[in-house]
């Protein structure tokens, strides 16, 4: 099959051709350039849900704007579909971009289908995107790794294909690492349970970060050990980013974006019981 040039940006759309997008997590201020050009000469844009109103406003005001992404519990449309839906448009001679929230390549099925557009013969191109994790915590003012608290990070998501229960916990609650958690919001006591079991502190701080670096933009922070109940008290929902680990102790006064975190002196439970 003929592949796009490699000597050409990735933002110079092909006719019948798909490029994959990464929208970033929110703020339309940190698309890349090559994002917003792809937008701008797309004539099919296939987009996630949760991808705000302010990005899709960059598009050509011309372009097929179809929804197709999915969220935690709520698959309104099948992957196979929007493969469908990509081999349908590309073969018609337009330029589709496929627009994800955060980057394609982390958590955002982008492998899946690439091996699907070359099977069938489409060019395609990627245009990275910046990850939940990073955008998030720097949103938050939480730096991933630092000298004193994180040597390594891990990118963790609570839907995988095999569960979580194939993960090496063993390794994921050793001290001085961060772990960032996409769509991790209903799995929060299993994580918590499992982290705990396998050694990881009690008192280990976390920050969960919803709606990162939109306007709505809410940080929640406490312990590992009120994970789960600090998320009800507070109402937490998707999407949201779960980061933690000994830097996540730092949001309390590194924070600069939107408002303080909340992190009351009463205990979760004590929460709860008031809601």
């Amino acid at each position: 099959m003929t592949q796009p040039s490699t000597t050409a940006e990735p933002s110079a759309l092909l006719p019948g051709s798909v490029t994959l997008v990464g929208a970033g997590p929110g703020d339309p201020g940190l698309l890349t350039l090559h994002a917003l050009r792809a937008l701008e000469s797309a004539e099919v844009v296939l987009h996630d849900r949760l991808v705000g109103a302010g990005v899709l406003a960059l598009a050509n005001p011309q372009a097929l704007m179809v929804e197709v992404g999915k969220s935690a519990g709520n698959h309104s449309m099948p992957q196979e579909d929007i493969h469908a839906l990509m081999l349908r448009h590309a073969r018609s001679g337009l330029r589709v971009v496929r627009l994800k929230g955060g980057d394609p390549f982390v958590f955002g099925r982008g492998g899946e289908e690439l091996e699907f557009l070359r099977a069938h013969g489409i060019p395609y191109r990627v245009v990275p995107g910046i990850t939940a994790a990073v955008a998030c915590a720097a949103y938050a003012g939480i730096p991933l790794t630092h000298r004193d608290h994180a040597q390594s990070l891990r990118l963790l998501t609570a839907h995988c294909r095999d569960g979580v229960d194939t993960l090496d916990w063993e390794a994921l609650a050793q001290e001085q690492q961060t772990l960032a958690v996409y769509m991790g919001v209903a799995g929060l006591e299993r994580l918590r349970e499992r982290l705990i079991a396998a050694g990881r502190a009690p008192s280990t701080p976390f920050a969960l970060v919803e709606n990162g670096s939109r306007p709505e933009q809410r940080v929640i922070t406490g312990t590992l050990d009120d994970l789960a109940q600090t998320a009800r008290a507070h109402a937490v929902a998707s999407p949201a980013l779960l980061i933690l680990g000994e830097v996540a102790g730092l949001a309390a006064h590194l924070h600069w974006f939107g408002a303080p975190p909340l992190s009351p002196p009463a205990a979760a439970s004590d929460l709860a019981q008031a809601a």
